[in-house]
């Protein structure tokens, strides 16, 4: 069985956590480390029941709160080299990966694989317990061929909508951020998870969040809309995970 829920979601910070027998690892961790435990309470967790923390990538947003965090509950924390040489605060226990193998950590099988983000050496991952395959993707520009083949078959995903094109153009931002998020390093925009949704083999999937949705560039109306229609499905079957709530647990058996 894995479990899964989100601490909270967005350009204010982001953190995941995955569980399977007895492993609980913390994917990123990007608010403060009171706030962090705070918010592990919610799901009914303290610090000490994680087994570690793992890293997407070195922006604020997702690597912030890791350093503190780890520090205070001695925690090791997995990382890319990419990623480790990006960071300048490490913490005492660092587990270097290549995003190109997978690896364990205690009941928890990864599959890394790297995406097209304005990072260092940023990865994502498919989480499994031997059975059952949960895809997380967020922070990438634009989706490659690898990544269909990687999200291909799974029960469930935690897929990036952060912006409407439309929205995004329009919108506040400075022209450089506006080429920044909608480039192909930056964030995948609501169309393109639909496309992704379109192109692999969903016929296993049991369960989808839409992460990193943009507070300024995106609505949760526009981005469920979106993959719904990819999906064939209502938008009352899809969650949107948010940024002050998160994501409520959510299991696969």
């Amino acid at each position: 069985m894995i479990r899964y829920a989100m601490l909270g979601s967005g350009s204010a910070g982001n953190a995941t956590v995955v569980c399977a027998g007895q492993t609980r690892v913390l994917v990123d961790c990007g608010f403060p480390a009171v706030e962090t435990s705070r918010r592990l309470a919610r799901l009914g967790l303290t610090p000490a029941d994680l087994t570690g923390v793992l890293v997407t990538h070195e922006h604020g947003d997702h690597l912030g709160g890791v350093a503190p965090f780890a520090r205070r509950h001695q925690l090791p924390v997995w990382l890319t080299a990419g990623t480790l040489a990006a960071w300048n605060d490490p913490v005492t226990e660092l587990r270097p990966f290549s995003p190109h193998a997978r690896f364990a950590i205690g009941d928890l099988d990864i599959e890394p694989y790297p995406v097209p983000h304005d990072a260092r050496e940023p990865s994502q991952y498919v989480f499994s317990d031997g059975a059952r395959r949960l895809g997380l993707l967020s922070d990438a520009g634009c989706i490659t061929p690898h990544i269909r083949t990687t999200l291909n078959a799974c029960d469930a995903l935690l897929l990036e909508c952060n912006h409407d094109h439309a929205a995004l153009m329009n919108g506040p931002y400075p022209l450089s951020l506006k080429r920044r998020v909608g480039g192909d390093r930056g964030h995948l925009s609501n169309a393109q998870a639909a496309a992704l949704l379109e192109s692999i083999d969903c016929t296993r999937l049991r369960h989808v969040a839409l992460i990193h949705l943009s507070e300024t560039n995106n609505a949760p109306a526009l981005a469920l809309g979106a993959v719904a229609a990819a999906l064939g499905c209502t938008p009352d079957w899809i969650d949107c995970a948010d940024q002050a709530d998160g994501l409520a647990w959510r299991e696969l058996s």
